[in-house]
């Protein structure tokens, strides 16, 4: 008779054997055979009903253990730089163990999300649970979403709070991690692409998503974005200490003030300006430009300089700013605060009369801020109505400040940058977390005088690198595509004006164009179609120059607490001039192109999701305006519909095709149109409509409109019926080719 093991023989060889967990392992190993397997069976029953052990497929092991072979998803770097891995299927209770990802030499790299199939290893006495060797790469980091999670018997569904997901997600029991119905949850999709709602399993609980700090919270989610800054990152920022006077040049005794908006979260840059006194630069200025010395504080390689590099820049949403760094540093040390020492990285610039930067000079100093001013003060100062420590500031400090910058103006009037008047939106939030007003910002001198000085800074620190031949990030905007130009100029011809062409594009051509519509009823419609013929600026290690600015060599030198490529500019100065032994790395030098491309892509995720965040407070804020009646332009066309920008608070909605007219519109594209098939009609960006709201969402942001009128009057029926008659699709193509062959043969003729 075939001898049955007991229980605590059949864990016993559990734990011996990892690599063979089957029941037909199981069996093999106790000699097993026939009717005796469903005892053997009835046993393995028992010890999954007690938790001692856990079915995996058609395998049994130890609960609480990682099977030998296992399914990982990869963790961003920790702050020693460490790759941990963390269990795609975890069964056993309590949190999921802690898996240290070792590298082979020939191992692919790996970035955070990725999945991999690994081999796994116990260890003891470490932080770790699991070491994980590489077996492959199975996938890439899975779709993740937030949404709304909505409870059923069976799990539940999610409902994605994102414009451009109109699918729900299911969830089982199993994959709901206790989220309550009606809870805001972040969720990745697990299983394969199929037919039907897509399976996720949810990741993470945020919260009631009506709660104040809720739509920030959800754009940082949304975009991945890192919000909290791991213990030991915390900890090497808590243990700096004030830096001192040695090897710095002593500016302190120099008059400066920092000049920011009234609810600026850190100063990181500070101005001086006075007359120059050598005669042989009559009307001269000096200028100086003091900026905060974070690469004091973040070395190359430790905890503060990787989170910042992974990072990239901070993020500013209306409640709250994601930083940079730890705010020891952002709100404290690096901060050049009023009265307080603080090492900076400094530029003495030399401007003759017309505003011409005759010379530089770098330094690495301590200066002391005079002042923390606000832009409004400022202005309100030079308008003859300072405040009583402005008053005290006037003649030596405020005055010399207009001064030098009237001369830079001068200047830059002659170099024509790109000159667009697109106004800001400054949401205001009440107490209560609600939006309170939305208002434009008003555009000062006072603005304009920080901008110029901090504009040729950057300038200072592009050629003092490319003097002393050290690499650096540049600050690239490339010229428009051909094609966007020519967008462009149809917009620009249809409103009854004209872009030159046949010559090569300056800045000063579209401030020729822009400067013909001003005051007129296409003044917002050109400078909003000028800007979106714009490429992007990006960084890069190579000096493309940028088109935007006028400029041949430019860099972002003048802001290092809220972007890291101003650190890796002022670690290259530093490193240039052997000012200490925190510049620029071999390691910073060797990934440079590789920084470029990251802190971009950083950027424009944190532009969208602060667009998404004033997309979702503006919703918030009109929902109680449904039915309301609204003055707009048309600020873009696409084939489903029509985008309107609202005057009132700047936000922007969609008409539906529906909602246009009841016949067929042809879209063409490259003009930009929507084209009635029957009534000829041409819908086209620029045109004043009046609106009604009929639908906004805060949780998606998006707004959707009625059209009233287009150009004063009503929007055209077509001839015949309600519907599109048959043949209006060809109809409208065809008189679509037909405007497109006009435009051509208007082209040739130009030409």
């Amino acid at each position: 008779m075939t001898q049955i093991p007991t229980k605590q023989q059949i864990l016993d060889w559990l734990a011996d054997h990892p690599g063979e967990s089957s029941k037909r392992d199981i069996a093999k190993a106790f000699g097993i055979k026939g009717a005796a397997r469903i005892e053997l069976k009835r046993l393995l029953k028992e010890l999954e009903a007690s938790g001692a052990v856990a079915r995996r497929r058609r395998s049994f092991r130890e609960a609480d253990k990682l099977p030998p072979v296992s399914l990982l998803s990869v963790l961003p770097p920790d702050a020693a730089g460490d790759l941990f891995a963390t269990p795609l299927e975890w069964q056993g209770e309590g949190a999921a163990p802690r898996v240290l990802f070792v590298p082979g030499k020939d191992d692919p790299a790996l970035a955070p999300g990725d999945r991999i199939l690994a081999r796994v290893a116990e260890v003891a006495g470490e932080d770790h649970a699991y070491t994980a060797r590489l077996i492959r790469r199975i996938g890439q980091a899975a779709h993740r979403i937030v949404g709304i999670f909505r409870k059923s018997a069976e799990g539940g569904r999610i409902t994605p709070i994102d414009k451009g997901e109109d699918r729900e997600w299911r969830v089982t029991a199993d994959a709901a991690n206790d989220a309550r119905d009606g809870e805001l949850v972040e969720a990745e999709q697990v299983g394969p692409k199929r037919m039907g709602l897509p399976n996720a399993r949810i990741i993470a609980r945020l919260g009631d998503p009506s709660a104040p700090r809720a739509v920030s919270l959800i754009a940082i989610h949304q975009h991945g974005i890192p919000d909290d800054f791991p213990d030991a990152v915390i900890a090497e920022a808590d243990g700096m200490v004030h830096a001192g006077l040695e090897d710095r040049e002593d500016l302190r005794g120099l008059a400066f003030v920092t000049i920011d908006p009234s609810d600026a979260r850190d100063h990181d840059d500070a101005c001086f300006a006075q007359p120059d006194d050598d005669p042989k630069n009559p009307g001269g200025h000096i200028l100086w430009v003091a900026i905060a010395d974070v690469a004091h504080y973040v070395r190359p390689g430790s905890a503060l300089d990787r989170e910042a590099r992974k990072r990239g820049n901070s993020t500013y949403f209306p409640d709250r700013v994601v930083p940079m760094l730890p705010d020891r540093l952002s709100g404290d040390l690096c901060s050049l605060h009023e009265g307080v020492p603080r090492p900076c990285l400094a530029v003495r610039m030399k401007l003759d009369a017309a505003g011409n930067k005759l010379s530089h000079r770098f330094t690495r100093g301590l200066m002391k801020s005079g002042a923390s001013l606000t832009y409004e003060e400022v202005q309100a100062a030079r308008d003859g109505s300072p405040t009583p420590r402005c008053a005290e500031m006037m003649d030596e400090v405020i005055a010399p400040l207009y001064a030098a910058w009237q001369a830079l103006d001068a200047a830059r009037k002659i170099r024509q940058p790109l000159d667009l008047d697109l106004p800001e939106r400054r949401i205001v939030l009440g107490d209560d977390g609600k939006v309170q007003s939305v208002r434009f910002r008003e555009r000062l001198d006072a603005h304009k005088l920080i901008e110029e000085f901090m504009v040729l800074a950057n300038v200072a620190a592009a050629e003092e690198l490319e003097r002393l031949r050290r690499p650096l990030l540049y600050r690239v905007h490339e010229e428009p595509s051909p094609e966007k130009l020519d967008a462009l100029r149809e917009v620009a011809q249809a409103s009854g004006f004209t872009l030159a062409k046949g010559q090569v594009l300056k800045t000063a051509h579209l401030n020729r164009l822009l400067a013909q519509a001003e005051g007129t009823e296409f003044d917002e419609l050109l400078n909003i179609t000028t800007l979106r013929s714009m490429t992007q600026a990006y960084y890069h290690p190579a000096n493309l120059g940028h088109f935007g600015l006028a400029l041949r060599s430019y860099a972002h030198f003048t802001s290092p607490i809220r972007r890291y490529s101003d650190l890796i500019v002022h670690r290259a100065l530093i490193a240039g001039h052997g000012w200490g032994k925190d510049g620029l790395s071999a390691n910073d030098i060797e990934t440079l192109e590789e920084t470029a491309q990251h802190i971009s892509d950083t950027e424009r995720r944190s532009m969208a999701a602060e667009r998404d965040t004033t997309d979702r407070y503006l919703a918030a804020y009109l929902s109680d305006r449904i039915g309301s009646e609204f003055a707009g332009r048309i600020s873009g066309v696409q084939r489903f519909g029509v985008f309107v920008k609202l005057e009132e608070t700047g936000a922007d909605g969609l008409i539906p095709i529906r909602e246009i007219g009841r016949e067929f519109f042809h879209y063409d594209r490259e003009a930009q149109t929507l084209i009635g098939s029957e009534t000829g009609a041409v819908v086209s960006v620029g045109l004043r409509v009046t609106v009604r709201l009929a639908e906004a969402v805060p949780m998606t942001g998006g707004l959707m409109l009625e059209l009233l009128e287009i150009e004063g009057q009503a929007p055209s029926a077509p001839r015949h019926g309600k519907g599109p008659r048959r043949g209006s699709r060809k109809l409208a193509a065809l008189k679509a080719k037909e405007r497109g062959v006009a435009r051509k043969v208007r082209r040739t003729r130009r030409d």
